[in-house]
Parts: C-alpha cells; sequence; structure tokens
C-alpha cells in the first residue's frame, strides 16, 4: 500500500472527474495508489513506463499521460468555468459521445452526470464508492475487476454485476 494513499471515503473533488468517471475506481488509481504490480501489468500492456501511468486523479497535478495530454473534458471544464460536463450548455457534445463510447468503465457517464446535476458532486460520490466497492470487504474495485481484487467474490461489485456482459464484449473486442 502507498503512504500517499488519500482517504477516498471522503468525497474528494480531485477524485471526481468532469466527465463523471470515478477516479478510485480507475485501474491506473488504483495502481498508483495501492497495487504496484497492476500499474506493472498495465506499463507492459502497453509498453509504456509506469511513471507516465501514474495518476493521483482527474484533478490532480499527477495523472497519466492519456489524461494529462488527450483528455478534452478537462482543459473545456476549465476554459468554460464549469465543474462538469452535464454544467455546460452543449452536454453531450460530440467529444464527451465519443469518449463515453470507447471503454467499458465509461458505460454509466450519463447517469452519473445526471446524478451530479440532481445531487451534487458530493452524494454523487458517495453513491460511486457503494457503486464500486465489494459487498463483501467493501474494497473499491474497477469496472475490469470482475471478481474484487481483495477477497475474490464475484461479481466484485454493483457496477461489474450490472455490466459484466457488456465489460466482456468490450474488453475481449480491444485485447483486455
Amino acid at each position: 500500500m502507498n503512504s500517499r494513499q488519500p482517504n477516498t471515503s471522503v468525497p474528494d473533488r480531485k477524485l471526481a472527474a468532469a466527465c463523471g468517471l470515478f477516479c478510485p475506481s480507475c485501474s491506473l488509481f488504483i495502481g498508483t495508489m495501492e497495487d504496484p504490480v497492476r500499474l506493472q501489468t498495465i506499463s507492459k500492456r502497453f509498453q509504456m513506463p509506469p511513471e507516465l501511468l501514474e495518476c493521483h486523479g482527474c484533478r490532480s497535478e499527477k495523472r497519466c499521460f492519456y489524461c494529462k495530454e488527450y483528455c478534452k473534458m478537462t482543459k473545456c471544464s476549465a476554459e468554460k468555468g464549469i465543474n462538469f460536463c452535464v454544467e455546460c450548455g452543449e452536454y453531450p457534445c460530440t467529444e464527451l459521445k465519443a469518449f463515453q463510447a470507447q471503454m467499458p468503465h465509461r458505460i454509466e457517464l450519463w447517469e452519473s452526470q445526471e446524478l451530479i446535476k440532481q445531487v451534487g458532486w458530493e452524494k454523487w460520490y458517495t453513491e460511486m464508492i457503494k457503486r464500486y466497492a465489494c459487498p463483501e470487504c467493501r474494497t473499491i474495485n474497477s469496472a475490469y475487476d470482475l471478481a474484487c481484487r481483495k477477497c475474490g467474490r464475484t461479481p466484485s461489485c454493483r457496477y461489474v454485476e450490472l455490466h459484466k456482459d457488456e465489460i466482456a464484449q468490450k474488453s475481449s473486442k480491444m485485447g483486455l
């Protein structure tokens, strides 16, 4: 476990992406903060040094290369002075629609944005903890953890329970 690991049970805007992703459930965040073996595995898969994949959250100074260089939502929301895409008059824009459709961990972006709009990001954050926590051991899992990464329970969390078929289908197409 990393000594820099944040207390993810307390809502932290640094860990709430403008697009509606929940950073504590990101494989790169998990790898950076508490599972260096996971980060090494991802590093080998993408043939990149782990330092380029390290991430402390979408709104932090230390973001993975993809989020730092290619994330248009973070830059756009900052330029528009908004916190989440749902606050934008152009929501959902073409860029966000394309982003959402690409990967299994983005299946619920529209639901996340709507919940942020309805109840605020702090309540949304609390709901995301419930969504990604293992019902047995309370470990936060990623969308790609079909079994809990700590206790092995299947499915690992509510998100996986709801979307396991789509996750498996998209993951196999992508070679994950």
